[in-house]
């Protein structure tokens, strides 16, 4: 049995892409994806999102900041990997710079030293310099920046 793809008026559409952009914050590339999704032609995309902008109901610049937020508080990212997010979600250069700057410098570190010491904590390796490279392949994943890290190891390894 073949599911039929519901068909999508521009208004029908326009509504079911608020409520999606309404329950968290999206991206352009997103909401074009869902929409393609949905069986939309180029047209009414291009109709839809420029509706949806000046509704407010899509902000670039909203999203890269709540993004960068988010993903630093709660997954304790560091900003290579925040960064690489966003340009893989097609996010200007200025929207980038201007949602790093919502990443307080002092938590920041802090939060580099914490996440550094509890994975120290969960290692049992015997060898430091395998201790060594595990903690810096677990923060560079992470997205932290290679200088930062280095320091870190250096700090806490002897």
């Amino acid at each position: 049995m073949t599911e039929k793809t519901k068909g999508y008026t521009v208004q029908e559409a326009t509504k079911k892409i608020e409520n999606y952009c309404v329950y968290q914050d999206r991206c352009h590339k997103e909401v074009i994806s869902k929409l393609r999704g949905m069986g939309m032609i180029p047209l009414a995309i291009d109709t839809i999102i420029g509706q949806l902008i000046q509704d407010r109901f899509l902000n670039e610049e909203r999203f890269s900041k709540s993004f960068a937020r988010g993903k630093f508080n709660i997954k304790k990212w560091g900003k290579n990997r925040i960064v690489n997010e966003l340009k893989y979600r097609n996010i200007s250069r200025y929207n980038i710079t201007s949602a790093l700057k919502e990443i307080d410098p002092n938590e920041y570190l802090n939060t580099l030293d914490i996440l550094a010491n509890k994975r120290l904590q969960q290692l049992s390796e015997p060898n430091i310099q395998k201790r060594k490279k595990k903690l810096a392949d677990y923060l560079l994943y992470r997205g932290w920046e290679s200088h930062l890290v280095y320091e870190k190891l250096k700090e806490l390894i002897k």
